[in-house]
């Protein structure tokens, strides 16, 4: 068969299978910046060819130098320079997402990453990797939330599962979401698979891929991916999972998938695939509709809603031995709950257990310092 008849042939075929599937959209393309990497042009392509042929259902459309590819091409000589062509393809429509490298988003867009776990071979998504939603990390926990869920929604997952990873400020993201979900915004909590359960997850938790989502900062998230992706290949070149993601936030009008300079073949092909995915579902629309759900629901309300802040100057009581443990207590809250008990004459320690922060009070006191401790709001 000569070449002219294998194109046909091959049309025929998408033909075929469209009216099969009911779609008679255009495919999108997406974008792939081939300059930068550690591993080379030579495995940029590949990942871009092997992603060709294994999924038919969008274009990949390289941007940098001339290469030996079927693929279709933009000349780009420098990383900026594919960076700027690569925002105007997006700009024109002409590209519907783009796989990039070191791309810099503006405060308020993190990206949303994927992985395959290792225990169960379960895909869960990291949110967020890359970027920063807000400076300050329980706000940036909170919108990562809604990034994450709009970035699920966008591949399929129609109701996912939510866990807090067990890091500084976990315990006040869970008590914002819990209060948004009250408030009437659907979050799908997914308990810990470990014995004492909750919302907020431990390492085995992640492991096991325990739930859909895994909330955290982009620097732990940014670590996470970089464990799951490379912990069989010495960490110099990256073989499993999508990347770090597509970046996510309110009124953010793009989709540009982050993979990183150690980032192998295998990745790049899937992080196409995950971007594909992001454009074929309407990312862009589904964040912007989950923002305004949980605006309407208070969102913005309860991210600046300030926290009892206790007096400094408010001495301990009598000090007593210290055996009941109290838990569920975030990090950056230690200090104000433990003054709000020094108020009301219960005298207590801070320390830390094995499962995070504790506040350690007398035996007999434990019914009433948790009462006082959940009227003060730090559980």
């Amino acid at each position: 068969m000569d070449v002219t008849k294998k194109l046909i042939a091959d049309a025929l075929c998408e033909i075929a299978d469209n009216i099969e599937r009911g779609d008679f959209s255009k495919k999108v393309a997406v974008g792939l910046t081939i300059l930068g990497s550690e591993l080379g042009l030579s495995e940029m392509v590949r990942g871009a060819e092997l992603a060709a042929s294994k999924y038919k259902d969008f274009e990949i459309v390289l941007i940098g130098p001339k290469v030996d590819t079927k693929l279709k091409i933009v000349e780009a000589n420098t990383p900026e320079e594919g960076h700027k062509i690569m925002d105007d393809l997006l700009l024109k429509g002409e590209i519907q997402g783009a796989v990039t490298q070191h791309y810099d988003f503006p405060i308020g867009v993190a990206t949303v990453g994927r992985v395959i776990t290792p225990a169960r071979g379960k895909e869960m998504i990291i949110g967020t990797t890359t970027g920063t939603a807000s400076t300050s990390r329980i706000e940036a926990m909170v919108i990562n939330a809604i990034s994450s869920v709009a970035a699920a929604k966008s591949i399929g997952m129609e109701n996912p599962t939510v866990g807090i990873l067990n890091v500084e400020g976990s315990r006040s993201v869970e008590r914002i979401l819990t209060e948004l979900k009250q408030r009437g915004y659907d979050i799908n909590f997914k308990e810990s698979k470990r014995a004492d359960g909750g919302v907020v997850m431990r390492g085995n938790d992640l492991l096991m891929g325990t739930c859909d989502i895994m909330l955290c900062d982009s620097l732990t998230g940014n670590i996470l991916m970089k464990l799951f992706s490379s912990f069989n290949s010495g960490g110099d070149y990256e073989t499993l999972g999508y990347g770090y993601g597509p970046g996510v936030g309110e009124g953010y009008d793009r989709i540009i998938n982050i993979i990183s300079r150690a980032s192998g073949a295998p990745v790049i092909c899937e992080a196409l695939r995950y971007c594909a995915s992001c454009a074929q579902g309407n990312l862009i629309d589904k964040a912007n509709k989950e923002f305004q759900k949980a605006n309407s629901c208070g969102l913005k309300e309860l991210i600046v809603k300030k926290e009892s802040k206790q007096e400094d100057n408010i001495a301990p009581p009598p000090k007593r031995v210290v055996t009941g443990e109290i838990a569920g207590i975030d990090i950056l809250d230690l200090e104000d709950a433990c003054k709000a008990l020094w108020k009301e004459g219960i005298y207590s320690e801070s320390g830390m257990g094995c499962t995070g922060p504790i506040i350690l009070v007398p035996e007999d006191e434990i019914d009433r310092a948790n009462d006082i401790i959940k009227k003060a709001g730090f559980k």
